[in-house]
């Protein structure tokens, strides 16, 4: 376990709940992008598997954490990817 990795998933975590909250709010995914989205969870997935292979250690809560999170906005972004943002009047 490294303070550092801790650090980074800390910090890449605090980050999700107000994209989550922008697209909940907002109801649509303009500006999201899917691939990344996918991309951002299969990494997250990728070191779930690590710290159960390998490096069995409670980073692992962290990882899941923001991997839920992560999949969480995807899945609010696919429900909402046909709305478009009505314009002020």
């Amino acid at each position: 376990m490294s303070v550092f990795e801790i650090g980074m998933l800390v910090c890449f975590g605090a980050s999700w709940p107000f994209a989550l909250y922008k697209t909940w709010r907002s109801k649509t995914s303009a500006g999201k992008s899917l691939r990344f989205l996918v991309l951002v969870f299969v990494g997250y997935v990728s070191g779930v598997i690590h710290k159960l292979l390998y490096s069995r250690d409670p980073v692992v809560f962290l990882y899941a954490l923001n991997g839920a999170m992560v999949f969480g906005d995807l899945l609010l972004s696919l429900k909402y990817r046909t709305r478009r943002v009505q314009p002020a009047r």
